[in-house]
């Protein structure tokens, strides 16, 4: 680890933290505490994804279906409005209706081979974007000033890495730079993301050979066609199952940092909170 000890971090005058886990447990409300109180860079991958690599996929799409409707096609065609999504670091909106879900075209649904081409293109956008925190750290001293810097991963970075290869080029990029710091769930806080999830189903992405053998697995239990498949039950199915899958996968680039609970957490109110809660980490580990 780049901070070997809990007092090589608090001592360090420039503090360098990836924050990673399942979605809903506090990266983004860490990473937003530590740029409003103190002197932290946030870079959030999800954002770089959308506003960077999957921007021209994003207004494609957007532009395909303003053509679809004849004052819209008249303006475009001329030139004459422009259309862009507004992705923000709490508005991720954009980027998550352009992965879509499969299922019935009738119910918003996608032809799983189109679903299955945007996951890939989301999985590329997600290691450049990933790689990208390197430059971006530079960039946030060089230009901005920031001496610390806070990374807002995506919760589907272990989707898109191999930790338990010690050479994968992502994860050594990353824990050569920042301090990986895991945000880990209880089954409380699993159970609650599935019923938050359940009350406003949204795209994400998984790994291809799981997202096949769930696909495969959801129509024979439900007896029904790629036409015929309800999107939003299909996506809800998957998503506690993901859970699953994604929690080995989490612990194993446990070991490339260090770990902190959801409980831990949600405790954190200061930027002296955060400190203190690493340099426990730390210590632990």
């Amino acid at each position: 680890m780049i901070y070997p000890t809990a007092k090589d971090y608090l001592a360090s005058p420039q503090k360098r933290v990836l924050l990673y886990g399942m979605s809903g447990l506090g990266k983004t409300h860490l990473s937003n505490m530590l740029r409003d109180q103190g002197s932290w860079f946030h870079y959030s991958v999800d954002y770089r994804i959308g506003t960077r690599y999957m921007n021209e996929y994003i207004a494609d799409n957007f532009k395909r279906e303003a053509m679809k409707v004849p004052l819209l096609r008249e303006l475009l065609m001329t030139d004459s409005v422009y259309i862009a999504s507004n992705i923000t670091f709490d508005n991720l909106a954009p980027l998550s209706t352009y992965l879509g879900k499969p299922g019935d075209p009738a119910k918003g649904g996608l032809a799983f081979a189109e679903y299955m081409k945007r996951q890939d293109q989301h999985a590329r956008a997600e290691v450049a974007a990933t790689l990208d925190t390197a430059r971006f750290m530079d960039r946030a001293q060089d230009i901005y000033g920031y001496p610390n810097f806070v990374c807002d991963t995506s919760g589907s970075i272990c989707e898109v890495v191999e930790a338990g290869n010690p050479t994968d080029p992502v994860m050594r990029q990353l824990a050569d730079t920042l301090l990986l710091v895991w945000i880990k769930g209880s089954d409380d806080h699993t159970a609650e993301l599935v019923r938050r999830f359940d009350r406003a189903p949204k795209p994400m992405y998984y790994q291809p050979d799981f997202l096949h053998a769930m696909w495969e697995e959801y129509r024979r239990a439900h007896s029904v066609s790629e036409e015929t498949c309800d999107p939003d039950h299909f996506v809800r199915w998957t998503y506690a199952r993901a859970l699953a899958h994604r929690q080995p996968r989490y612990q194993a680039m446990s070991n490339w940092g260090v770990t902190v609970t959801a409980a831990e957490v949600a405790a954190v109110k200061t930027t002296a909170d955060f400190d203190a809660l690493i340099a426990t980490a730390i210590d632990r580990t």
